[in-house]
């Protein structure tokens, strides 16, 4: 009776966990930390989404059990979506079907079409259900780069040839989580060319669809003729619409892995709260103003975490896309790893930022910094990061 469980046994330790506690202590404490580590949005969702939320929610019949793929009504508006975005042709029906995010819907799916032993390709780093939510499952994860280039290209081709059994699955998430990197369309044209040569299923998670910076809106996987024949790719309100707490989302495409898909979550869930499904609607239909506005207040963060810590000694890339920057550590500093170098920035700096170890071994020496703090709580940290920085004999400038 005391042995570990089967499943609980290929889970580790949740590293970016460690950091979490030591930020609840340190707050718990009274001090001020601030939080760059997890990518929760600090704004409301528009006011007429709530609006719509209390009004459905008043009505006596909107309180039991609703349709685990999703109100007729929400994935309408969601077909509308890609439509409207990508010029994409969904069938609300059979390649539409509503989830508790994306992060729930991927889990969903790696339950509904992985069998112990399957191979699933996934990006290192990644963000953990990417691998996770399959090792659960029971595949075995055989990892590829995050970074699209010839190395991607290379290692899918080693995959295919030199793995037993040959893989079945691969993850792509593009904006990336942690990176921020980013695709063109040529790059899933070359890609779904690929996936059906080798018979592999994609799964695409584009949770940043809608913040992209400097004009270059992100492509979908289905905008490539054909795609839907291998391609399922997810979606989802939380950073969009502000609404990360509401767990909506979304998987469109391959109506047979959309399929398996809803059989699965018809013996999981009743389906996200009606209230909720139809104020999503009144998000997905109504003024679209809130896209643009976040995209353009993220882009401010960016350019001012990028601008303040530079001149606070820690050279950090600007992403193209999403709500994080991918930061590798400070030259003088790299020695000391990222999950040590996150603690040293708590303590000493009163800044959280999630340790690149936590998304895999290759996102060692980097830590993920999300932009979910104001432009003056930024500079704030930047200036916290440079009296820490200086006092390590970092060689720093006044930021």
């Amino acid at each position: 009776m005391e042995e570990e469980f089967y499943r609980i046994k290929r889970l580790p330790p949740y590293v970016i966990a460690e950091v979490n506690g030591m930020r609840a202590a340190a707050r718990a404490a009274g001090r001020d930390i601030i939080d760059l580590g997890m990518g929760n949005p600090d704004l409301p969702p528009p006011q007429h989404v709530i609006d719509k939320l209390c009004e459905v929610a008043q009505k006596p019949d909107a309180h039991g059990y609703s349709a685990s793929s999703g109100i007729p009504g929400l994935r309408k508006a969601q077909a509308n979506y890609y439509g409207r975005r990508f010029g994409v042709e969904l069938d609300p029906e059979t390649e539409v079907v509503m989830t508790m995010g994306s992060k729930e819907g991927l889990a969903s799916l790696a339950t509904a079409i992985t069998a112990p032993g399957d191979v699933v390709l996934a990006p290192n780093p990644s963000y953990p259900i990417h691998t996770f939510g399959f090792i659960i499952a029971g595949a075995t994860i055989r990892s590829v780069p995050t970074t699209p280039d010839e190395r991607y290209w290379e290692s899918l081709e080693r995959a295919m040839a030199f793995t037993v059994p040959r893989p079945s699955i691969l993850i792509v998430n593009y904006p990336s989580n942690p990176t921020a990197e980013t695709v063109d369309l040529a790059f899933y044209e070359r890609l779904v060319a690929w996936a059906k040569e080798n018979k592999v299923w994609i799964l695409s998670d584009l949770a940043y669809s809608e913040l992209y910076f400097d004009g270059n809106p992100t492509p979908s996987i289905l905008q490539v003729p054909g795609a839907k024949d291998v391609a399922v790719e997810f979606t989802s309100m939380s950073k969009t619409f502000s609404m990360a707490g509401w767990r909506v989302g979304f998987a469109v495409g391959n109506p047979r892995l959309i399929a398996a898909l809803k059989r699965v979550k018809s013996y999981l869930d009743y389906g996200a709260f009606t209230p909720i499904q139809a104020a999503a609607c009144a998000a997905l239909n109504g003024p679209q103003d809130i896209v643009e506005m976040n995209r353009n207040l993220y882009q401010k963060r960016r350019d001012v975490l990028v601008e303040s810590f530079g001149r606070a000694g820690w050279e950090i890339p600007s992403p193209k896309a999403s709500m994080f920057a991918w930061a590798p550590l400070p030259p003088a500093l790299k020695e000391m790893g990222s999950l040590e170098f996150s603690k040293q920035l708590l303590t000493h700096a009163e800044v959280a930022v999630a340790p690149g170890v936590g998304y895999g071994e290759e996102g060692e020496g980097f830590v993920r910094i999300a932009m979910v703090e104001n432009e003056q709580r930024l500079r704030q940290a930047a200036r916290n990061i440079r009296r820490y920085l200086a006092s390590m004999g970092v060689n720093t400038t006044a930021a």
